[in-house]
């Protein structure tokens, strides 16, 4: 099975991967460097197979012919009875089919608009055997499913991970509310000094408030967090990270991987979502989600890394009184001011959000 991309969309691989590994003796699951953290964190995975994809990758390497030889070299090697391989709407699933077939997989299925020849034996043609804008998820299982992998009885179909490790160590009471403010792409980022006002407001109404980020990201962690907010920036494995969130009443995030760990776990989500592409296939899958940002503005849709519109407004428009509300809606107030840094006792109960 193949999911080539980024941590948040193999994350949202999960379901599909779950009704192969339902139904197959063993599952290797094939990704990129940027979505091998996810693919180890997947229920029903097996083995992870890493490569770093030229026509998928967000950093794509040259094509070589030694990198290429080598990776069918070593899909040969496994002696696989068949591959799924999922791809996004703007993505082709043709040049993987290729090498798959290359090395000996005697069936591949996958979606495909362009005609596939004998690359694919089941092909899934967008628009025309399910509709375009279906949520990732939903087309993930689509596709295992003509391979021949229902979804089993009992399994719902959401999101899911393996269960995390403790995180006492790294946050000693809660309840509390998790801010992400990084995201691999700048297009998809709300600006600091919102996130850092919004971080203070939250926690002058109570609320405990962690803010995590990756070890690229501490400078941006530790602006946010400042003497309001508890800075776990560069401090949390990935594992580590899905604890976090698991614990926390909800998570403040963009459209990247941690949103999704939050929908795995059933943490409500205050997404901040550049409509770059569109919230119905990529926001938070089937958990409460207020959802934040212009959907309509002149970027939507344009699958832009870096903001084509000056001053970002999609997203610089939202103000951080917009998430403070927004988180209260979903979790509800404390029940009594604290200072930022201490443990409040557990809020009223959730109430749902505004995209489910």
């Amino acid at each position: 099975m193949a999911r080539l991309d980024s941590d948040g969309d193999v994350l949202l691989a999960g379901p599909a991967v779950r009704a192969v590994a339902a139904g197959a003796s063993h599952l290797t699951l094939l990704c990129g460097p940027a979505g091998e953290r996810a693919a180890r964190q997947l229920p029903g995975v097996d083995d992870v197979l890493r490569w770093r994809c030229p026509w998928i990758d967000a950093d794509p390497p040259p094509v070589r012919g030694p990198d290429v030889d080598g990776l069918v070299s070593r899909l040969a090697g496994l002696h696989l009875d068949s591959a799924v391989v999922l791809t996004s709407f703007h993505q082709s699933a043709l040049p993987l089919a290729l090498l798959l077939r290359l090395a000996g997989v005697p069936r591949i299925a996958a979606a495909s608009t362009d005609y596939a020849g004998t690359l694919l034996d089941v092909r899934l043609r967008p628009g025309e055997d399910f509709p375009e804008d279906l949520p990732e998820p939903e087309r993930a299982l689509l596709v295992a499913d003509a391979a021949g992998f229902p979804l089993p009885g009992g399994d719902d179909g959401r999101l899911a991970v393996l269960p995390p490790p403790p995180v006492r160590a790294l946050v000693d009471s809660d309840p509390y509310v998790v801010m992400h403010p990084g995201a691999s792409a700048p297009a998809r980022r709300w600006p600091s000094w919102h996130w850092r006002e919004a971080a203070r407001r939250l926690a002058l109404r109570g609320h405990r408030v962690v803010v995590t980020g990756g070890p690229g990201e501490i400078r941006l962690t530790r602006e946010v967090a400042g003497d309001h907010a508890t800075d776990l920036g560069g401090r949390t494995s990935f594992p580590q990270l899905s604890g976090l969130v698991l614990g926390a009443s909800a998570v403040v995030v963009g459209n990247t991987g941690p949103a999704h760990l939050a929908a795995a776990h059933g943490t409500p989500v205050v997404s901040l979502f550049a409509p770059v592409v569109p919230a119905r296939r990529w926001a938070p899958y089937r958990v409460p989600t207020v959802l934040l940002g212009d959907q309509r503005a002149p970027c939507a849709g344009s699958r832009a890394r870096h903001c084509p519109v000056p001053g970002h407004p999609c997203l610089s428009d939202v103000a951080p009184e917009d998430v403070v509300r927004a988180v209260q809606r979903l979790v509800g107030r404390p029940t009594h001011q604290v200072s930022p840094r201490a443990g409040v006792a557990r809020p009223d109960p959730r109430v749902p959000g505004g995209h489910d």
